[in-house]
């Protein structure tokens, strides 16, 4: 009797250590192999915060050097010579460079988008508020023109003998509409209004800005 206790009590301790053993085996497994619940959220949350943080950082770099040159009309004069440095590298491409030229066409697209909703949406409420009217609506019409220039070279074959033709025109419809806000309308609002509403539309500006960078 006492030799088949002994040898319960032994196997029971040897199980209980082979548990043991187990549970402590895979403890190490899962530190070494798995990060567990609460740190896959952890990570989650961190490359979530390195995402929001870099696409601050390309807002910030976009708008940077339209806010930098000061004044609403100074600002939206650099996107206009930006516009057109992008216009210049299209026409310089060849017809086998189809990839190059999808590439500057979406940012050609983004920078006029995002030139057009701070005019649309600051600018030119300024303007009719002004009793500018006509100016506004005849430069709206234009932006008009240029969303259907985007939607045909966007649907044009790259390697299309017509592209660069299209891209010509388009740009010098682009020079003209800046040349006439830069030349008769912004300085023609400016001396319309207010030190107060022109600091406010330069504030709006590139707000409207940063939203679309």
């Amino acid at each position: 009797m006492a030799t088949r206790s002994s040898s319960t009590r032994s196997n029971s301790r040897r199980s209980s250590e082979n548990g043991s053993n187990r549970q402590r085996s895979e403890r190490g497994s899962e530190s070494v192999f798995g990060w567990g619940g609460g740190a896959l959220a952890g990570a989650a949350l961190g490359g979530a915060m390195i995402a929001i943080a870099a696409n601050m950082g390309r807002k910030f770099a976009v708008q940077g050097l339209s806010a930098s040159r000061g004044n609403w009309s100074e600002s939206l004069a650099a996107e206009h010579e930006m516009v057109l440095g992008i216009f210049d590298k299209l026409l310089e491409t060849e017809e086998s460079q189809t990839k190059q030229r999808s590439l500057l066409l979406m940012k050609l697209s983004h920078a006029l988008d995002k030139h057009a909703y701070a005019e649309e949406h600051v600018v030119y409420p300024s303007l009719r508020e002004a009793n500018s009217r006509v100016d506004a609506e005849l430069l709206e019409k234009e932006h008009g023109e240029v969303k259907t220039f985007i939607h045909r070279l966007i649907n044009m074959p790259k390697d299309s003998p017509e592209f660069l033709g299209v891209v010509a025109e388009f740009r010098d419809s682009v020079a003209r509409h800046a040349r006439m806000e830069e030349d008769e309308v912004f300085p023609k609002l400016r001396n319309q209004i207010s030190d107060e509403l022109d600091a406010r539309i330069t504030k709006e500006v590139n707000k409207a800005g940063f939203m679309m960078a």
